[in-house]
């Protein structure tokens, strides 16, 4: 997932120091959460229409809705790039 993404999420301080932003990363894993997420709610959209099967289609949708609000909130505090990193990888 985090390979799909490219940022400038760089800032130089100084003349030699180069740290992450992590407001802008973390902007970049949630984008991919996001997409992740949509991704995973797609075939059960379609699933969704069919009356027989709707009931289990959104059971579906409601165990992808809690696993991605747990994982962004695990991105919200993530304290550094390593660990946000490891974060995006749970998400694919």
């Amino acid at each position: 997932m985090a390979t799909n993404y490219v940022c400038n999420i760089y800032q130089t301080r100084g003349s030699t120091m180069i740290t992450i932003n992590m407001t802008k990363a973390k902007d970049i894993a949630h984008t991919a959460r996001r997409d992740a997420r949509t991704a995973l709610f797609a075939p059960l959209d379609a699933i969704a229409t069919v009356p027989h099967l709707a009931v289990q289609a959104e059971a579906d949708r409601a165990v992808i809705r809690d696993a991605d609000a747990a994982l962004q909130v695990s991105m919200d505090a993530a304290s550094d790039a390593d660990e946000l990193k490891a974060l995006m990888s749970m998400g694919e």
